[in-house]
């Protein structure tokens, strides 16, 4: 069913995630900028405005003047230094955000040619639950998988079975 159509196996299991809390007559404000997942949001029918690269940790206008009835977050808050501030900023009563959990046997990505690629934060489930809790959110949903690498070694048998992947669906607490 989904050949062809997800370059990526997170892709497929996200869009399914959004497909299940998340109705195409919301209007969805996407945190980052317009990336290959947006175009799979979009082409699915959902209604998608991305920020425009601005240092969400400085500055939170787009967040805080958006109308949007759902943020999305996808892989963006372990970029952040100050991801409760962002959390805290958000109008909107629904969320989904997904994070690339902290792995025991990898260190903490940071590219080498780009100084604005890099995680300041790489979390576990329940690091991340508290976090959205803290900020004012109520966890509805979630889900965990895997990222299997295919090559040869100790890490990549690890990854067979190591969630990799976090998504979850919250709710502002009123």
């Amino acid at each position: 069913m989904y050949e062809g159509k997800f370059p990526h196996k997170r892709y497929k299991l996200t869009h399914n995630f959004l497909e299940k809390h998340v109705s195409k007559s919301e209007d969805i404000l996407d945190l980052g900028v317009v990336n290959p997942f947006t175009e799979v949001m979009m082409s699915s029918g959902f209604s998608v405005k991305n920020t425009t690269g601005e240092d969400l940790d400085v500055d939170t206008s787009a967040i805080e003047k958006s109308k949007a009835d759902v943020v999305t977050a996808f892989e963006i808050f372990e970029h952040l230094l100050s991801p409760l501030s962002v959390l805290k900023s958000i109008k909107a009563n629904k969320l989904v955000a997904s994070i690339p959990m902290r792995l025991w046997f990898s260190s903490a990505y940071r590219s080498k040619t780009d100084k604005w690629d890099r995680h300041y934060h790489e979390f576990e489930d329940w690091q991340f639950d508290w976090l959205l809790e803290k900020a004012g959110w109520k966890i509805i949903d979630s889900k965990k998988w895997t990222n299997p690498a295919k090559k040869i070694g100790v890490r990549p048998l690890l990854r067979l079975f190591t969630p990799r992947y976090y998504i979850v669906y919250a709710e502002k607490i009123q």
